[in-house]
């Protein structure tokens, strides 16, 4: 889908271990999502823990409403608010939105190329996706991990989304996207 270049300027190693409030989760949850520019391509790793919860009803591939599920998410935001949302799960489901002004879709159903396995009590997703998809001048993002189902869901958050229940869409809470790898 992509060409091979080296990396430009955006290269990440994120580390979710703490809830969507800040507070600390439990060491079996950490999730590490790794992404980078590579040439007209974004990249993207996932290493999370496989909780089991049930999949989506269709086939691998584009599925609305992943974060119902056992899901890490990815949003990466340009000022004041356009943000590219890419939902990654551990059965090979995918769902990619571009949106203007918070939690309005422009696009939805965006096509990548995604692949997951699952290896015992782990989860790896391995996605490449046009970096045309993000919105120009991207700085800030945020990535979060969703799992467990009913009262034992769990949300995490790299930067955290403080309020009374978890909100993923508050764009004020995103952080800087650097040149160096975060640790």
């Amino acid at each position: 889908m992509c060409p091979v270049a080296p990396p430009s300027f955006l290269t990440q190693h994120w580390r979710i271990d703490r809830l969507w409030n800040g507070d600390a989760a439990q060491p079996g949850e950490v999730v590490v999502v790794d992404f980078a520019r590579h040439g007209q391509c974004l990249s993207l790793h996932v290493d999370a823990p496989f909780h089991g919860d049930p999949p989506p009803i269709l086939e691998a591939g584009p599925v609305d409403r992943l974060w119902e599920h056992e899901v890490v998410e990815l949003f990466l935001l340009a000022e004041p608010d356009r943000y590219l949302e890419i939902e990654l799960g551990p059965h090979g489901h995918y769902w990619v939105l571009k949106l203007v002004g918070r939690r309005r879709v422009r696009q939805a159903g965006l096509p990548i190329h995604y692949q997951a396995e699952i290896e015992g009590h782990r989860w790896h997703g391995r996605g490449e996706l046009p970096w045309a998809y993000l919105p120009e001048g991207a700085c800030r993002g945020n990535a979060y991990a969703i799992h467990g189902e009913g009262p034992q869901r769990r949300h995490l958050a790299y930067y955290p989304v403080p309020g009374p229940v978890p909100d993923f869409h508050r764009l004020e809470h995103f952080g800087p996207l650097g040149s160096d790898e975060d640790s």
